[in-house]
C-alpha cells in the first residue's frame, strides 16, 4: 500500500438477514467501523460513510482512510521526582523497574521531563508512539463493530471444520475488506478477507463476483450480481416503481413506511407487478383486507382517489422472468385464502351482538392485581358517566356509557382474535350491524386514539369522553398499584396514554377541571386490594408530559416554563395563553417587566409573615410608589376584564403599560423601609403588582 489515504469497503456476506432489523444492522455496523477507525487515527473528520445492506449483506465504505495512523506524542508520568530520583541524582530501583515495563531502560533517565505535578514535581517520559496500521486498526474496529451489533436474536453455528462454533445473527459466508484494489488482511467469525462477493442467487450475470476496488463496489454487485447493494436506493428504487404501477391502474399504495423497509430488506432487486382479488371480497371491511395483505403477504393495497380499497394490490418479486404471469398468478392464488379467512371471521362475529358478549369478559384477565376486562369495563363506565355529565349531561353520559361498556367487547371476536390490531376497528363496524347508534360506534370504535403520536382524535364528544375515561383508568389503575415508567422502559405505554390525555383536552378545548377527571378516575379504585391513590403522581406525569410536549411544538422552554407555573384548572386554555406569551415576550417592555417581576417575586418571598393583601393609600407617601399604585388601579381592572373574556393576549399588552412606573418605583423606593407599617404596604403594592402580572403566565419565567 501507498501512503495516500483511499476509500475502504468492509462487507460481511451472510445468509438471509432477519428484514426488520436490517436497516439497523447496517447503520450500527457502519457507524461502528468509522468510529473504530477514527479512535485509531486512520479516519478523520473529512471520512464520509456510505453504508449498505441487503439480505445477505451488511457493508460499509469510508473515505479518506489511511494505510498508517500518523505518530502521535504520549507522556506517561512515572512517580515523585523524590522518589524516581536519589540525593545524587542517579536514578532509584522503582524509576528503574517502571522505564522497564514501559518499554525503556536507565538510558531513558537523562531525558525525562519533570513538571509541577500538584504540591510536588513529578516525572515524566515523552515519546513518539508509531501510528496504528490500517490491518490492526480495521482489526480491531471490526471485532468491536461485530460485538456491539444491535442482533435481536444469535443464532449459533458451527464452522466447516466441524469444532469452532460462531455465535452471530446469521451463518456469515464471505468478508470483503479493500483499501483502494489491496486486500487489507483481517479476520472475523473464522473467515479471511478477500475480494470475492456474490450477487443475486439466480439472476446473477457472474459468480463469484469479484470486486476491482472500493469505488466500483455497488456498480459491480448491479451489473454483474443483479444487486443494489445500498438500503436507501433500493428504498429509493421500489417507491418509484410502487408509484408507477400504482399511477397505472389511477390508484395509489396504501402509505406504510414500516412495510416499505421490511420489503426493501427482502428483495436484493425489486420488481414490481400487478395483481388482483375477486372483487366480492370487497364486503369485508377494509381494515381487515389492508392488514391481511400487508402482515401477512408484505403487499401494497391500491386505494382509488377517494381513498377507497380497490380489488388490486402490488406485489414485489425478488426476480424478473421475461413473462411475469406465474409470478402474478401465484400471487393471487395464494391471497384469496387468507382473504377467505378475513370473510369467515367477519360473518362469524356478526352472528352474535357485542352485547352478548359483555358478560364473558369477566373471565378475561386485565392484570393480575387489578382483575378482569369485566371489572376494568365497569370502572371506565363509571370514569365515562362523570365526564359525559360535565361534559353534556345526562344524554351524553348514557351514550358514552354505553359506548364504554361495549368498548372492549370485540376483545373475544374472532377477528380480533387474529388480528390484534384491529381492536375498537372492529368493534366500531359490529357496533353498526347490532343497531348500536352512530355515535356509540364512533366511540367504540375511536375509543384508543390517539393510538400513537400524530394519531387523529376521536370524532365526536362521546368517543372523546370514553377515550379519556380507558386512558384515565389505565394511568390510574398502574400508577395505583405502582407500574410506572422508568428511563426509556415504559411496557403499557402510560405515557402515550398520557400524551393521549393532553390532547384531548387541549385540543378539544374541553371545559373540565384536570384535578376532577383525576378524581373520577381513582374513584372505583376505591375496593381494590393493594391499590394505593395516586392522584398527586399523576397529576405530576401528566404536567411533565405536558411540558414535553409543548416543547416539542416548537414552545420555547421560557414560554413553557411561564404557562406550565401558572396552569389554568382546564388544560384546554393553554394554547392562548402560549400564544399571548408569545406575544408578549415580543413587546419592547417585555424584559423589563420580566424582570421586575422576578424581582418582586423574590422579595416577596422573603418577607417575614404574611403579605398584607390590601394596599392603604394613606401610606403612599413616595411619589413613585404613588404613581405605581394609581396605574395598577388604572390597568389592573383592564387587563382582569380582557382575561375574564379569554383575550389573554390583550390582558398581557395592557400591562405593558406599567413599565415605566414600575421603573421608577425600584429606582426611588426602599421597599423594606425601617418603618414596619411603611414596609408591609409597600409589599402589600408588590403583591398587588404579582397577582395582576401573573395571572396569564408567571411572566418572571421570560426573564434572562
Amino acid at each position: 500500500m501507498s501512503g495516500t489515504a483511499r476509500n475502504l469497503l468492509v462487507e460481511l456476506f451472510v445468509e438471509e438477514l432477519p428484514p426488520k432489523a436490517l436497516k439497523k444492522l447496517g447503520e450500527a455496523f457502519g457507524a461502528a467501523l468509522l468510529a473504530g477507525l477514527k479512535a485509531a487515527g486512520l479516519a478523520g473528520e473529512q471520512s464520509a460513510l456510505n453504508v449498505f445492506a441487503s439480505p445477505r449483506r451488511l457493508g460499509a465504505r469510508i473515505s479518506h482512510v489511511l494505510p498508517v495512523a500518523p505518530e502521535r506524542a504520549q507522556s506517561v508520568k512515572l512517580m515523585p521526582v523524590a522518589v524516581g530520583l536519589a540525593a545524587d541524582g542517579s536514578p532509584t530501583p522503582a524509576l528503574l523497574k517502571k522505564l522497564v515495563a514501559l518499554g525503556a531502560d536507565a538510558g531513558a533517565v537523562p531525558g525525562l521531563r519533570r513538571a509541577p505535578d500538584g504540591k510536588a514535581e513529578a516525572l515524566f517520559l515523552d515519546s513518539t508512539v508509531p501510528g496504528a496500521t490500517l490491518a490492526a486498526g480495521l482489526q480491531a474496529a471490526l471485532d468491536e463493530a461485530l460485538a456491539r451489533l444491535p442482533i435481536p436474536k444469535v443464532m449459533q453455528y458451527q464452522l466447516a471444520d466441524g469444532w469452532q462454533t460462531v455465535h452471530f445473527v446469521r451463518p456469515a459466508h464471505g468478508l470483503v475488506a479493500l483499501h483502494g484494489a489491496d486486500v487489507v488482511p483481517v479476520r472475523a467469525l473464522g473467515l479471511v478477507a478477500g475480494r470475492q462477493t456474490r450477487g443475486h442467487r439466480i439472476e446473477a450475470a457472474v459468480d463469484p463476483v469479484v470486486l476491482q476496488d472500493a469505488d466500483h463496489y455497488e456498480r459491480q454487485l448491479a451489473e454483474q450480481g443483479a444487486v443494489i447493494a445500498g438500503f436507501a436506493e433500493r428504498r429509493a428504487e421500489l417507491v418509484r416503481q410502487l408509484q408507477h404501477a400504482a399511477a397505472l391502474q389511477n390508484a395509489r399504495p396504501v402509505d406504510d413506511d414500516a412495510l416499505l423497509d421490511e420489503v426493501t430488506a427482502l428483495v436484493e432487486r425489486p420488481n414490481v407487478l400487478v395483481c388482483e382479488f375477486p372483487a366480492p371480497f370487497l364486503a369485508v371491511p377494509p381494515e381487515c383486507l389492508i392488514l391481511t395483505m400487508k402482515a401477512n403477504q408484505k403487499y401494497f393495497p391500491l386505494l382509488d382517489d377517494a381513498g377507497r380499497l380497490t380489488n388490486r394490490f402490488l406485489v414485489v418479486s425478488n426476480i424478473r422472468p421475461a413473462d411475469p404471469s406465474r409470478v402474478v398468478e401465484g400471487n393471487e392464488r395464494v391471497v384469496k385464502p387468507r382473504l377467505a379467512d378475513a370473510r369467515f371471521f367477519f360473518d362469524q362475529d356478526r352472528k352474535r351482538t357485542l352485547d352478548s358478549r359483555v358478560p364473558q369478559l369477566g373471565r378475561v384477565v386485565y392484570h393480575g392485581k387489578l382483575g378482569s376486562q369485566g371489572e376494568r369495563v365497569e370502572r371506565v363506565r363509571a370514569i365515562a358517566g362523570i365526564i359525559g355529565r360535565q361534559l353534556g349531561g345526562d344524554e351524553l353520559a348514557a351514550l358514552a356509557d354505553r359506548a364504554a361498556r361495549l368498548a372492549k367487547a370485540d376483545l373475544l371476536t374472532d377477528m380480533v382474535g387474529e388480528f390484534p390490531e384491529l381492536q375498537g376497528i372492529m368493534g366500531g363496524y359490529y357496533a353498526r350491524h347490532d343497531g348500536e347508534p352512530e355515535a356509540v360506534a364512533w366511540a367504540v370504535e375511536d375509543h384508543y386514539k390517539p393510538r400513537f403520536a400524530g394519531d387523529v382524535l376521536p370524532r365526536g364528544q362521546a368517543g372523546v369522553v370514553v377515550a379519556l375515561a380507558d386512558k384515565l383508568e389505565t394511568l390510574a389503575g398502574l400508577f395505583g398499584i405502582g407500574e410506572r415508567p422508568t428511563g426509556d422502559k415504559d411496557p403499557f405505554a402510560l405515557r402515550r396514554h398520557a400524551l393521549g390525555v393532553i390532547r384531548m383536552l387541549i385540543e378539544r378545548d374541553l371545559a373540565v377541571d384536570l384535578q376532577d377527571l383525576i378524581d373520577a378516575a381513582c374513584r372505583p379504585f376505591g375496593p381494590v386490594a393493594g391499590w394505593v391513590n395516586p392522584s398527586a403522581d399523576i397529576e405530576r406525569f401528566l404536567k411533565d408530559r405536558l411540558v414535553v410536549l409543548l416543547r416539542d411544538q416548537g414552545y420555547t422552554a421560557q414560554e413553557v416554563d411561564a404557562v406550565v407555573e401558572r396552569l389554568p384548572a382546564c388544560w384546554g386554555e393553554i394554547p392562548r395563553r402560549l400564544a399571548a406569551v408569545r406575544a408578549f415576550a415580543a413587546l419592547p417592555e417585555a424584559a423589563a417587566l420580566a424582570a421586575a417581576n422576578k424581582r418582586v417575586g423574590n422579595i416577596l418571598k422573603k418577607a417575614e409573615g404574611a403579605v398584607p393583601t390590601v394596599v392603604d393609600a394613606a401610606l403612599l407617601g413616595e411619589a413613585a410608589e404613588q404613581a405605581l399604585a394609581a396605574a395598577l388601579q388604572r390597568v389592573a381592572p383592564e387587563a382582569d376584564a380582557a382575561f375574564e373574556q379569554g383575550d389573554h393576549t390583550r390582558s398581557l399588552q395592557l400591562l405593558a403599560q406599567l413599565k415605566t412606573p414600575v421603573d421608577a418605583f425600584f429606582d426611588a423606593v426602599m421597599v423594606n423601609a425601617d418603618d414596619p407599617a411603611l414596609r408591609a404596604n409597600r409589599l402589600a403594592l408588590l403583591g398587588a403588582l404579582q397577582r395582576a402580572m401573573n395571572r396569564v403566565a408567571d411572566l418572571s419565567r421570560l426573564a434572562a
